[in-house]
Protein backbone atom coordinates (compact mmCIF):
# COMPACT_ATOMS: atom_id res chain seq x y z
CA UNK A 1 0.00 0.00 0.00
CA UNK A 2 1.23 3.63 -0.63
CA UNK A 3 1.02 6.27 1.84
CA UNK A 4 2.13 9.81 1.02
CA UNK A 5 1.85 13.21 2.94
CA UNK A 6 4.72 14.50 5.85
CA UNK A 7 2.60 13.49 8.65
CA UNK A 8 0.97 10.25 7.67
CA UNK A 9 4.57 9.00 7.21
CA UNK A 10 6.01 10.52 10.24
CA UNK A 11 3.63 8.34 12.22
CA UNK A 12 4.01 5.31 10.45
CA UNK A 13 7.62 6.11 10.87
CA UNK A 14 7.58 6.93 14.50
CA UNK A 15 4.55 3.90 15.72
CA UNK A 16 4.61 1.44 12.60
CA UNK A 17 8.07 1.46 10.73
CA UNK A 18 8.01 -2.11 11.13
CA UNK A 19 5.28 -2.17 8.14
CA UNK A 20 7.71 0.16 5.41
CA UNK A 21 8.76 -1.40 2.72
CA UNK A 22 10.63 0.98 0.48
CA UNK A 23 10.71 4.98 1.68
CA UNK A 24 10.39 7.62 -1.73
CA UNK A 25 11.61 11.15 -0.97
CA UNK A 26 10.43 13.56 -3.53
CA UNK A 27 12.57 16.66 -2.04
CA UNK A 28 15.24 17.41 0.58
CA UNK A 29 14.41 17.07 3.79
CA UNK A 30 15.22 17.68 6.94
CA UNK A 31 18.50 15.81 7.99
CA UNK A 32 17.22 14.24 11.34
CA UNK A 33 14.18 13.38 9.99
CA UNK A 34 16.52 11.54 7.45
CA UNK A 35 18.48 9.58 9.48
CA UNK A 36 15.67 7.99 11.75
CA UNK A 37 14.30 6.88 8.22
CA UNK A 38 17.74 5.59 7.22
CA UNK A 39 18.19 3.65 10.38
CA UNK A 40 15.35 1.41 9.40
CA UNK A 41 17.95 -0.34 6.51
CA UNK A 42 15.31 0.39 3.95
CA UNK A 43 15.56 1.26 0.21
CA UNK A 44 15.68 5.19 -0.01
CA UNK A 45 14.40 5.99 -3.88
CA UNK A 46 14.45 9.59 -5.23
CA UNK A 47 12.63 9.40 -8.14
CA UNK A 48 12.06 12.61 -10.09
CA UNK A 49 8.94 14.69 -9.66
CA UNK A 50 6.48 13.19 -12.46
CA UNK A 51 7.12 9.11 -10.88
CA UNK A 52 6.79 10.96 -7.65
CA UNK A 53 3.37 12.67 -8.60
CA UNK A 54 2.49 9.19 -10.38
CA UNK A 55 2.89 6.96 -7.31
CA UNK A 56 0.77 9.30 -5.03
CA UNK A 57 -1.48 9.59 -8.07
CA UNK A 58 -1.52 13.25 -8.08
CA UNK A 59 -2.23 13.83 -4.50
CA UNK A 60 0.09 16.42 -2.50
CA UNK A 61 2.46 14.14 -1.90
CA UNK A 62 4.77 17.36 0.46
CA UNK A 63 7.81 15.01 -0.72
CA UNK A 64 7.37 11.83 1.57
CA UNK A 65 5.95 8.40 0.30
CA UNK A 66 5.94 5.35 1.56
CA UNK A 67 5.22 1.80 0.26
CA UNK A 68 4.17 -0.33 3.42
CA UNK A 69 2.65 -3.47 4.45
CA UNK A 70 -1.13 -3.67 3.72
CA UNK A 71 -2.98 -3.48 7.49
CA UNK A 72 -4.24 -6.90 8.66
CA UNK A 73 -8.63 -6.44 9.20
CA UNK A 74 -9.46 -7.71 12.72
CA UNK A 75 -12.35 -10.92 12.83
CA UNK A 76 -15.66 -10.56 14.71
CA UNK A 77 -13.98 -12.80 17.44
CA UNK A 78 -11.81 -9.63 18.20
CA UNK A 79 -15.41 -7.44 18.40
CA UNK A 80 -17.19 -9.82 20.39
CA UNK A 81 -15.01 -8.94 23.50
CA UNK A 82 -15.33 -5.14 22.82
CA UNK A 83 -17.49 -2.84 24.30
CA UNK A 84 -17.39 0.46 22.44
CA UNK A 85 -17.75 0.02 18.68
CA UNK A 86 -18.60 2.05 15.79
CA UNK A 87 -20.24 0.41 12.59
CA UNK A 88 -20.18 2.89 9.48
CA UNK A 89 -23.15 2.28 7.03
CA UNK A 90 -22.27 2.93 3.12
CA UNK A 91 -20.05 5.75 3.96
CA UNK A 92 -17.20 6.16 1.29
CA UNK A 93 -15.93 9.54 1.77
CA UNK A 94 -12.29 9.07 2.53
CA UNK A 95 -12.26 12.41 4.15
CA UNK A 96 -15.43 11.61 6.71
CA UNK A 97 -13.96 8.00 7.38
CA UNK A 98 -10.53 8.98 8.51
CA UNK A 99 -11.99 11.96 10.65
CA UNK A 100 -14.07 9.13 12.62
CA UNK A 101 -11.22 6.66 12.84
CA UNK A 102 -9.39 9.84 14.50
CA UNK A 103 -12.36 10.48 16.90
CA UNK A 104 -12.79 6.71 18.00
CA UNK A 105 -8.89 6.62 18.61
CA UNK A 106 -8.92 9.69 20.68
CA UNK A 107 -12.05 8.90 22.67
CA UNK A 108 -11.31 5.35 23.39
CA UNK A 109 -13.77 3.40 20.87
CA UNK A 110 -12.28 -0.36 20.55
CA UNK A 111 -12.88 -0.69 16.93
CA UNK A 112 -14.96 0.35 13.90
CA UNK A 113 -17.10 -2.34 11.31
CA UNK A 114 -17.28 -0.80 7.99
CA UNK A 115 -20.00 -2.53 5.92
CA UNK A 116 -18.41 -1.50 2.45
CA UNK A 117 -14.85 -1.73 1.37
CA UNK A 118 -13.19 1.15 1.17
CA UNK A 119 -9.88 3.34 0.24
CA UNK A 120 -7.18 2.22 2.71
CA UNK A 121 -4.38 4.49 2.04
CA UNK A 122 -7.04 7.52 1.50
CA UNK A 123 -8.16 7.04 4.82
CA UNK A 124 -4.08 6.10 6.45
CA UNK A 125 -3.46 9.64 5.27
CA UNK A 126 -7.16 11.47 6.53
CA UNK A 127 -6.69 9.77 9.78
CA UNK A 128 -3.42 11.35 10.26
CA UNK A 129 -2.20 7.60 11.07
CA UNK A 130 -4.91 6.92 13.37
CA UNK A 131 -5.92 4.17 11.11
CA UNK A 132 -3.28 1.89 12.22
CA UNK A 133 -3.94 1.85 15.42
CA UNK A 134 -7.59 1.11 15.09
CA UNK A 135 -9.10 -2.18 15.06
CA UNK A 136 -11.56 -2.63 12.04
CA UNK A 137 -13.02 -5.37 9.79
CA UNK A 138 -15.68 -5.30 7.03
CA UNK A 139 -19.01 -6.55 7.08
CA UNK A 140 -20.79 -6.61 3.74
CA UNK A 141 -24.49 -8.60 5.24
CA UNK A 142 -25.12 -5.60 7.88
CA UNK A 143 -28.46 -7.55 9.09
CA UNK A 144 -26.46 -10.66 9.83
CA UNK A 145 -23.75 -8.39 11.71
CA UNK A 146 -27.05 -6.67 14.11
CA UNK A 147 -27.63 -10.49 14.74
CA UNK A 148 -24.36 -11.19 16.10
CA UNK A 149 -24.11 -8.04 17.84
CA UNK A 150 -27.38 -8.43 19.80
CA UNK A 151 -26.85 -12.11 20.39
CA UNK A 152 -23.30 -11.38 22.22
CA UNK A 153 -25.42 -8.65 23.82
CA UNK A 154 -24.69 -5.54 22.65
CA UNK A 155 -26.85 -2.48 22.97
CA UNK A 156 -27.26 -1.31 19.45
CA UNK A 157 -27.89 2.74 18.47
CA UNK A 158 -28.50 4.67 15.95
CA UNK A 159 -27.92 7.96 14.57
CA UNK A 160 -30.23 9.92 12.91
CA UNK A 161 -31.31 13.53 12.17
CA UNK A 162 -35.05 13.15 11.99
CA UNK A 163 -35.94 12.11 15.23
CA UNK A 164 -35.77 13.43 18.46
CA UNK A 165 -32.84 13.23 21.37
CA UNK A 166 -33.41 10.53 23.18
CA UNK A 167 -31.83 9.89 26.25
CA UNK A 168 -29.52 6.89 26.84
CA UNK A 169 -27.31 4.83 29.30
CA UNK A 170 -24.24 3.71 27.90
CA UNK A 171 -22.64 1.66 31.16
CA UNK A 172 -23.04 -1.65 29.04
CA UNK A 173 -22.31 -2.40 25.77
CA UNK A 174 -23.17 -0.78 23.04
CA UNK A 175 -22.40 -0.09 19.31
CA UNK A 176 -23.37 3.48 17.30
CA UNK A 177 -24.84 2.77 14.03
CA UNK A 178 -23.65 5.95 11.16
CA UNK A 179 -25.18 6.07 7.88
CA UNK A 180 -24.31 8.17 4.71
CA UNK A 181 -25.18 11.75 5.05
CA UNK A 182 -27.00 11.53 1.77
CA UNK A 183 -29.01 8.32 2.70
CA UNK A 184 -28.83 8.13 6.75
CA UNK A 185 -29.19 4.86 8.46
CA UNK A 186 -31.80 2.57 6.28
CA UNK A 187 -35.11 2.12 7.45
CA UNK A 188 -34.48 -1.33 8.14
CA UNK A 189 -31.59 -0.92 10.36
CA UNK A 190 -33.24 1.88 12.05
CA UNK A 191 -36.14 -0.63 13.21
CA UNK A 192 -33.46 -3.00 14.92
CA UNK A 193 -31.92 -0.46 17.20
CA UNK A 194 -32.52 -0.35 20.85
CA UNK A 195 -32.08 3.64 20.52
CA UNK A 196 -32.25 6.16 17.90
CA UNK A 197 -29.97 9.27 19.00
CA UNK A 198 -29.64 12.33 17.00
CA UNK A 199 -28.20 16.02 18.40
CA UNK A 200 -30.02 19.03 19.14
CA UNK A 201 -29.24 21.68 17.16
CA UNK A 202 -30.61 25.84 16.28
CA UNK A 203 -30.35 27.23 13.12
CA UNK A 204 -29.22 24.32 11.17
CA UNK A 205 -30.69 20.74 10.95
CA UNK A 206 -27.58 18.53 9.55
CA UNK A 207 -23.89 18.34 10.49
CA UNK A 208 -21.49 16.42 8.54
CA UNK A 209 -21.23 12.91 9.54
CA UNK A 210 -17.97 12.70 10.99
CA UNK A 211 -18.71 15.90 13.31
CA UNK A 212 -21.59 14.41 14.15
CA UNK A 213 -19.69 10.87 14.91
CA UNK A 214 -17.19 12.73 17.02
CA UNK A 215 -19.99 14.48 19.37
CA UNK A 216 -22.03 11.47 19.73
CA UNK A 217 -18.82 9.34 20.71
CA UNK A 218 -18.15 11.89 23.38
CA UNK A 219 -21.40 12.10 24.72
CA UNK A 220 -21.40 8.35 24.82
CA UNK A 221 -18.27 7.59 26.33
CA UNK A 222 -18.98 10.07 28.78
CA UNK A 223 -22.49 8.95 29.48
CA UNK A 224 -23.61 12.31 28.89
CA UNK A 225 -25.89 11.84 25.84
CA UNK A 226 -28.64 14.60 26.44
Amino acid sequence: MIVYGKQVCLYVLEKHNNLINEIYFGKEIDKAIFNKFAALNKPIIKPDPKKMQSLAKGGNHQGFLLDIDMKDEFDFKFFKGCSKIIVLVGITDVGNIGSIFRSALSFGIDGIIITNTFNQSGVARSSSGAFFDMPYMVYKDYMTLINELKHNNFKLFGSSPNESTIYGNFDSKWVLFLGSEGEGLPNKIIKKMDNILSIKMNNFNSLNVSVAAGILMYRMVNNEMH
